[in-house]
């Protein structure tokens, strides 16, 4: 007996959708035969969606932001203790403008201990040991840090006196240069022909910037920007300097020299201790012997101490303070985590934030020349950021190569498995095994 049956007609594929698709579909997915909307799936996985392609590009960009950023972590610690340093001087420059005028040594002395203060009240509050003296085994770098710190801070205003500050900040920035050989030499830190070239270059910009009477003579227009020397002190607004003897130039030119030296040092006893100290016991050192030696220089020469009695004199006094604390710290934390050949190279952006904020604060407007020095210092910082090769990239180089134990594992292995196959054709009576791998 035969019975009729009628085949239902199912929408489903007769075979697997999950197989090897062909060359002409590029999603891997192959489309179900006798399916009404195959086409526009296929369409639709086949190009991925506008809005899709703007993410995947935002999380690649911010990938690599936080690889760069973690890469030269240093130098935008130390990039942004030079903003502090110049929004420092912009208090200065506006405490000069009051009257009385302050002096250049009770500026130092109002904003190193209010630096001293502000180090040694962290440290007891977060309970970091020996908040005054240190650790036992660097406090003679720490005195040496304190020490050359102090020549460096001389010879700045030593040379004030007899130079006019284009001439004065020129000299001064010749510290990240010497400091990068000095470290190459004290310190075995490596140095490449890449961060001499971008560090000379950097120096060319500051000469456009600051214009110096002795090569571009005293008729060239002279900055109106208010700078630190090496270490992050601060430097008085001075343009011009009349009435000075050739004997007493040449004097200031050599004093500031060594003032270069003592910036040089600083770098590179910092880069010295490392993580060995806290960075604040870096900065309790130098701000204390910079107290103490302003403090007997004021008595010495007699120089009058102004009161601050006037609310914005109080202000500006503070804010020279805590700026001043922020810049070092951030200028030490910087050291400790970068070479200084490289670190150094992030001081050079100071000259950009002074002349960024005396457009703001000051109105001053920048030159064609002091435009083309900013970014010549600008693309030379970057030149050097970028170039940095990633040291997690060899490390797991590294990682992935056999070790040496590994190899000789492997030999020993391989010997062993020989030996087992010579005494095996030697029992069968075959000739042994010369011992040439196929």
């Amino acid at each position: 007996m035969t019975s009729s049956r009628t085949i239902y007609a199912a929408g489903t594929p007769d075979r697997p959708v999950f197989f090897a698709a062909p060359q002409d579909d590029p999603t891997g997915i192959r489309a179900a035969p006798n399916s009404t909307n195959g086409s526009a799936v296929q369409s639709a996985l086949s190009t991925p969606a506008f809005v899709d392609r703007i993410q995947v590009s935002w999380r690649g960009f911010i990938k690599k932001s936080k690889e760069v950023a973690q890469n030269n972590a240093g130098m935008l610690l130390i990039a942004g203790s030079q903003g502090f340093f110049s929004l420092m001087n912009v208090a200065v420059k506006t405490l000069n403008s009051l009257d009385p005028p302050v002096s250049a040594m009770e500026l130092v002395f109002v904003r190193m201990f209010i630096t001293w203060i502000c180090c040694v009240s962290y440290m007891y509050i977060t309970k970091v040991p020996d908040p005054i003296l240190g650790p036992k085994g660097v406090r003679l770098l720490l005195c040496l840090r304190g020490f050359v710190g102090f020549f460096g801070l001389f010879g700045v205003y030593y040379s004030l006196q007899y130079l006019s500050l284009s001439d004065a900040t020129v000299l001064t920035f010749l510290a990240p240069m010497g400091a990068s050989v000095a470290a190459a030499f004290f310190l075995g830190e490596s140095i490449t022909w890449k961060q001499c070239g971008a560090g000379l270059c950097s120096l060319f910009g500051v000469i456009l910037i600051a214009r110096p009477a002795s090569l571009f003579g005293r008729v060239a227009e002279l900055p109106d920007v208010t700078l630190s020397d090496g270490t992050g002190n601060l430097v008085e607004d001075i343009s011009l300097t009349p009435h000075v003897t050739q004997a007493q130039r040449l004097v200031a030119v050599g004093v500031a020299l060594l003032g270069v030296l003592g910036a040089t040092g600083a770098y590179t006893t910092i880069r010295a201790i490392g993580k060995r100290a806290h960075p604040l016991h870096n900065i309790t050192y130098f701000s204390s012997l910079c107290v103490i030696v302003s403090t007997i220089s004021m008595i010495v020469m007699r120089t009058e101490f102004i009161l601050p009695l006037r609310l914005a004199w109080i202000a500006m006094l503070l804010m020279i303070g805590i700026f001043g604390f922020f810049a070092q710290t951030l200028l030490t934390m910087g050291l400790q985590r970068e070479a200084v050949g490289r670190g150094t190279m992030a001081v050079y952006t100071q000259v950009v934030y002074a002349m960024t904020f005396d457009q703001i604060f000051f109105h001053s407007s920048p030159s064609v020349l002091s435009i083309l020095g900013t970014l010549i210092i600008v693309c030379s910082a970057i030149y050097v950021a970028v170039t940095k090769e990633n040291p997690g990239k060899h490390k797991r180089m590294q990682s992935q190569l056999p070790s040496v134990e590994d190899i000789t594992l492997e030999d020993g292995l391989l010997a062993n498995q020989e030996d087992r196959l010579d005494e095996d054709i030697e029992l069968k009576g075959a000739p042994p095994h010369d011992g040439v791998h196929s």
